[in-house]
């Protein structure tokens, strides 16, 4: 249900006369609690938040003036990705730790889905539609698969996409068999659909910008937004087809790490992604501006048109009006790994000690001072918190190098010198 499948009232007065406004919840814990990866609402009043890093799920009856945390499993430093609810009993949590659960009594408790042959390595999208038709989709670390399921949850069928696309993000449908998946190819970042209910796919989007993701996608009517996150020196990007993707435009965003993206209509909205908070914009993109609200974003969930709760260094809600108190603290934290590279300049090995914060998937590239990819040097999937080395072949021609690294935290950059 990560979409907006209702119709948006027209409003009498202009959407820049409305005030929207993004306040910050103090409970669940911010800042150094960990990012939180998905919200999502059956309602105004009954939903869930999955804070990723040191995994938790926190529950609301109140429309979020009050929340419970719920115990879901007793693994350590699993990495809670997405939440999403056929109705107010059955649910399901993705995790990037193989790790996939669901609940028959509205998060009290969570049991390990294991009837999935082969079982999927994480779970990066979900999307319930319908009555009983669960839709999943992984990894954004590779490969890439759909899960289904047409009995709410209680058998699967796995789906390979590698014949689409190399990694999937996100999995929204209009309907049980109509539905998009987003994420990336060996040429960039990718848009699919089916409608046939992921029986066969199609693929109506390729941006040719190799190392790109379509990271999140919104469905409004007839029109469909997208999150591109980019690699510098390219700048991420929001991804439009105002006709259900016959035809694309794309617009510059001021990150290049962008992720979340919700819009109103056909040029009001807001994005955000891994080291910013809430920016709008009220003419399709063209411009936008920073509100100064949120930090480290993933996602945008509009319950109607008037409000709407968002996912980052914590729990956002947006209403129509006038709140009163409006916080505007700027909680918009880079959150990096801490990569120490020792020697630098690296002679024949390439000597790389990381500080993980949590469990994480880790992808290393390496490019020429230019930004010409050459090769991955680095695939790895982290069980905890802790120090890892690595020692590393480094068998390159003396000069400058940048190793492009890819984790949950992100992106990042680090310069290296080969003597």
């Amino acid at each position: 249900m990560k979409k907006i499948l209702l119709v948006f009232s027209l409003l009498s007065m202009s959407l820049q006369a409305q005030v929207y406004n993004w306040t910050t919840f103090s409970y669940p814990p911010g800042n150094g609690a960990g990012r939180y990866d998905d919200v999502f609402f059956l309602n105004e009043n009954l939903g869930w938040a999955a804070r990723g890093g040191n995994g938790a799920v926190f529950k609301t009856t109140d429309a979020g003036n009050s929340w419970i945390q719920q115990t879901v499993s007793t693994t350590p430093n699993e990495y809670y990705r997405n939440i999403e609810f056929l109705n107010e009993n059955i649910g399901f949590l993705g995790t990037l730790n193989n790790n996939f659960y669901k609940t028959t009594d509205g998060g009290n408790s969570w049991q390990r889905v294991n009837n999935i042959t082969p079982y999927p390595q994480g779970i990066c999208g979900l999307d319930c539609v319908g009555t009983s038709t669960v839709y999943g989709c992984g990894a954004w670390f590779y490969p890439a698969y759909i899960i289904k399921s047409t009995d709410s949850g209680n058998t699967w069928q796995y789906i390979d996409m590698s014949a689409y696309a190399t990694a999937l993000v996100e999995v929204t449908f209009v309907d049980e068999n109509i539905g998009f998946a987003g994420g990336s190819d060996d040429d960039g970042a990718v848009v699919l659909k089916t409608t046939d209910g992921g029986t066969s796919w199609t693929k109506i989007y390729n941006s040719n910008i190799p190392f790109e993701y379509v990271w999140k996608l919104q469905l409004l009517d007839n029109k469909i937004f997208c999150s591109i996150e980019a690699e510098s020196p390219n700048t991420g990007r929001l991804l439009k087809s105002l006709n259900g993707g016959l035809t694309w435009e794309t617009k510059d965003f001021p990150d290049t790490f962008v992720q979340a993206v919700g819009f109103t209509s056909a040029t009001h909205g807001w994005m955000g992604g891994h080291n910013t908070g809430f920016y709008e914009t009220f003419n399709g993109g063209d411009t936008w501006t920073n509100t100064g609200v949120g930090g480290t974003l993933n996602r945008i969930f509009f319950v109607n048109n008037n409000v709407a709760y968002a996912a980052g260094t914590g729990i956002y809600k947006m209403t129509v009006g006038n709140l009163g108190t409006h916080e505007t603290e700027n909680n918009n934290l880079e959150r990096k790994l801490q990569i120490d590279v020792a020697p630098n300049p690296v002679k024949d090995k390439l000597n790389l000690n990381i500080h993980f914060e949590h469990s994480d998937h880790i992808i290393i590239g390496l490019y020429d001072i230019s930004g010409k990819f050459i090769t991955n040097i680095l695939k790895d999937d982290i069980s905890g918190k802790g120090l890892k080395k690595y020692f590393l072949d480094f068998n390159y021609p003396k000069g400058n190098y940048l190793l492009n690294v890819h984790s949950n935290l992100g992106r990042q950059a680090i310069k290296i010198i080969k003597e």
